[in-house]
């Protein structure tokens, strides 16, 4: 089977566009593959974060992986801290990086932007990443366009090594799925739907109780005119709103069209409310029985153990060929 890394970082709450986007293609993926899901929670770090917070959040979005539905007896689910390598192989990716290919990342310019001073663990996170996927020869990384520059990077960085040192790491393909990879902000539909905008109203947070739910999407913003049509490029904001109802409801866009021909933006909202909280509310129920039982701390460290075998064995590896004397 190929091999699958990801991670999600435990800064804000999870979305509904990471579950579309992302845990619901997790769960696809380890009927099929070999599965490392892990949280980032060293990637957190590079902004500033309330220690508590930072530990609630980071057992909240592990709760959520296994609420979501993956199984930790099929897949390796693992918190990033709770395996040493990653930074250990972080720091030699970050040798092995030009300053350059850090100062062009996307996501670094804007979250520096307009900030009198930048944590230097922003900048070269980058390396740390490309050190996640490698440590575990993944062949397959699920990715959002948003992080595609990352991935190419991991690319570049695993082949300036092979050919420096000889052929040590795999390199990884992006995995994008085609339909429902991109759900964009309630507020501003040019916008993905993020955890870390500041506005709640923009996004629906995985734990959202039902009437949080259907009162954001009432207040979603809609485009001119009543027409229920999918056009992204005229009409993205009813788009991404019929986007997210075909995903809830299991069925295509052109048959959500077609349950709404000649009807309002209103009573689609409103069915567009209970297809979401139809397929929140067991996975909430879900993860209360999993918070309150205690069975995340097992899980993670099952985890923990199986990620560390296969990490420690890439490292050593990789140390030896740049050489390192090992113990």
């Amino acid at each position: 089977m190929k091999r699958v890394l990801s991670g999600i970082q435990p800064s804000g709450k999870l979305t509904l566009g990471n579950y579309i986007g992302a845990l619901q293609n997790f769960v696809k993926l380890q009927e099929d593959h070999e599965c490392f899901f892990m949280v980032v929670d060293m990637h957190a770090v590079t902004v500033p974060q309330e220690p508590e917070a930072l530990r609630e959040q980071t057992e909240s979005v592990a709760a959520l992986f296994i609420a979501a539905g993956i199984d930790p007896a099929k897949s390796t689910v693992f918190l990033q801290s709770h395996v040493p390598a990653h930074a250990m192989l972080g720091w030699l990716m970050t040798t092995q990086t030009y300053m350059g290919e850090l100062e062009r990342m996307t996501q670094y310019k804007d979250k520096s932007a307009g900030k009198e001073s930048v944590g230097a663990g922003l900048f070269v996170y980058p390396s740390l990443m490309a050190a996640d996927i490698l440590l575990y020869n993944a062949d397959l990384v699920p990715v959002g366009d948003d992080q595609k520059q990352h991935l190419e990077l991991t690319r570049d960085l695993a082949e300036r090594f092979n050919r420096k040192y000889g052929d040590t790491f795999t390199i990884p393909e992006p995995y994008i799925p085609k339909v429902g990879a991109r759900i964009m902000s309630l507020d501003d539909a040019s916008k993905k739907m993020s955890k870390s905008n500041p506005n709640p109203g923009s996004y629906i947070a995985l734990l959202d109780p039902p009437d949080e739910i259907r009162k954001k999407i009432a207040r979603a913003k809609t485009d001119s005119g009543r027409e229920i049509r999918f056009d992204p490029e005229n009409k993205p904001e009813v788009s991404n709103l019929i986007t997210i109802y075909a995903n809830c409801a299991g069925i295509s866009v052109q048959e959500v069209e077609a349950r709404y021909e000649g009807q309002g933006y209103g009573q689609f909202k409103k069915d567009l409310a209970e297809r979401v909280i139809e397929v929140l509310e067991p996975l909430q129920r879900r993860y209360r029985e999993i918070r309150a039982s205690g069975e995340i701390g097992r899980i993670l460290k099952a985890g923990a153990e199986r990620a560390g075998a296969v990490a420690a064995k890439t490292l050593r590896d990789a140390m030896e060929k740049m050489g390192f004397l090992l113990p």
